[in-house]
């Protein structure tokens, strides 16, 4: 098992001040990673009108960052337990930057869709560090609370993205159009490449560990077979390629538990350490956050849909709609731990029930959008509040310091894959139905998936009580 040789971390209120700068710049790169995605999706039809763009390479340029995020996400987990997670969240940040630089500045629809794939690496790079980083320098409720606070930006950062998204669009800044969409991160950027050697201890291995070159092999074009095509099979049509590549990629996935066990049997490093799963309550933990996942990316992306072709908002008007959950979401997220300690088990299974509820609840109030979708909205952010920010810290509870980076990347890619499919699935039913029954009919799936979730999220609780 790695261990980390780390800066110590102190005790009492002085050391927890130190850590609150860290923890914004941890978060702050995580904030400006999601951001991104959603900024970049509300720009889309300027994109393809001024660039110019086709919709296919519209649907690359999205689906390209996608890829090479989750694509990127294990590996670069690895790769900070063997530099430092300190460096390669760094490193992390600087190519995101410089790649958000040249999207913004690219001339054509092939250089913008090169740099986005290096904005995806970018981000992937970034995002295990952060976790790793909370796992090893936070200890009890003060850990818990930065998990927390991480939760909650995961999850807003999609809301902010698509407000953000509206304004820059809209505003046109100095006749720019779409391109302030990326360029605002150059200065974020900037900010957090001075700040992080400041703020953030350096940490190294107390052993080099090695790079599993076979499982890369694997896992990279598994991923790559299995998210392209659901980026792109909606837009194209569901060519049979789709689906050859689908079915590869899951053949590519099923070789990789074995070959991972086969080079932890030799006594090697293997790319993933699947003894990570024995932690109690992560892999309750992992189908809790599939199900969360599935369904909130799904539910942004279907009544963003609705909002924009069947309501007739635009950009900005879709974007602040969200506001009022977004708002219930942080709030919530903050504000549960002061419930009675014995309920905080329950609180995760709480959360999905609740989704589940306010899907259904838009599920009957149907096609017109009344007063009953537009408090399922809000229902939905403090059911995604009691949720999202307390599963992370539940999930990693017992994982030990030396399997950070295993949890934080089997979590991130469970995050990034869960969107993903409920994007592709949610996306597909919604547009293969009428305009009336579009909404009800993806909404009430994705309570049926809610419900699942809290099937897992009750088993996780059962496991944190025993």
């Amino acid at each position: 098992m790695t261990t980390l040789t780390n800066v110590s971390t102190g005790t009492g209120a002085s050391a927890t001040v130190r850590r609150r700068p860290m923890l914004a710049v941890l978060l702050l790169g995580q904030f400006m990673g999601l951001l991104d995605v959603f900024v970049v999706n509300v720009a889309m039809p300027v994109i393809g009108v001024e660039l110019p763009a086709s919709g296919s390479s519209l649907q690359l340029v999205v689906g390209g960052y996608t890829a090479a995020y989750a694509m990127s996400l294990v590996t670069a987990a690895r790769l900070g337990e063997i530099f430092g997670h300190r460096r390669m969240y760094l490193i992390g940040v600087i190519m995101f930057t410089a790649a958000s630089l040249c999207c913004g500045l690219a001339p054509g629809s092939l250089a913008l869709i090169a740099s986005r794939i290096v904005q995806g690496a970018g981000a992937a790079v970034m995002a295990p560090q952060i976790m790793s980083i909370i796992q090893t320098r936070f200890e009890g409720p003060e850990r818990a609370r930065a998990l927390s606070a991480y939760g909650v930006v995961l999850s807003i950062g999609a809301v902010a993205g698509l407000i953000a998204g509206g304004l820059l669009v809209n505003a046109d800044l100095f006749g720019t159009g779409w391109r302030p969409a990326f360029l605002v991160n150059v200065p974020i950027g900037i900010l957090l490449a001075v700040l992080v050697p400041r703020l953030v201890p350096a940490d190294r291995p107390a052993r080099r560990r090695g790079l599993d070159l076979l499982g890369l092999l694997i896992v990279a074009p598994a991923v790559f077979l299995v998210v392209l095509p659901l980026v792109l099979g909606r837009e194209l049509g569901w060519p049979a390629w789709t689906f050859v590549a689908i079915g590869a990629g899951l053949v590519l996935a099923g070789l990789f538990a074995p070959v991972q066990r086969r080079v932890m049997a030799r006594g090697g490093d293997p790319l993933l350490d699947l003894g990570v799963l024995r932690a109690p309550g992560l892999r309750a933990g992992v189908a809790t956050l599939s199900a969360m996942q599935v369904t909130y990316g799904g539910f942004l992306f279907v009544f963003t849909l609705h909002l924009e072709n069947r309501l007739g908002a635009g950009p900005l008007m879709a974007g602040l709609t969200y506001l009022p959950m977004s708002i219930a979401f942080g709030l919530v997220g903050f504000c549960w731990r002061r419930l009675p300690h014995r309920l905080h088990s329950m609180v995760t299974p709480a959360g999905l029930a609740l989704c589940a509820l306010a899907y259904s609840a838009i599920a009957i109030d149907g096609d017109h959008s009344g007063p009953l979708t537009w408090t399922a909205l809000i229902l939905t952010g403090v059911g995604m509040g009691l949720s999202a920010s307390p599963l992370l810290t539940q999930s990693l509870r017992q994982v030990p310091h030396g399997q950070a980076a295993d949890a934080s990347g089997l979590l991130g890619t469970t995050m990034q894959l869960g969107q993903v499919i409920g994007v592709a699935a949610f996306g597909t039913l919604y547009l293969s139905h009428g305009d009336t029954t579009a909404l009800p009919t993806s909404t009430l799936w994705m309570a049926i998936v809610s419900v699942a979730g809290v099937l897992a999220a009750t088993r996780l609780a059962r496991t944190l009580q025993s």
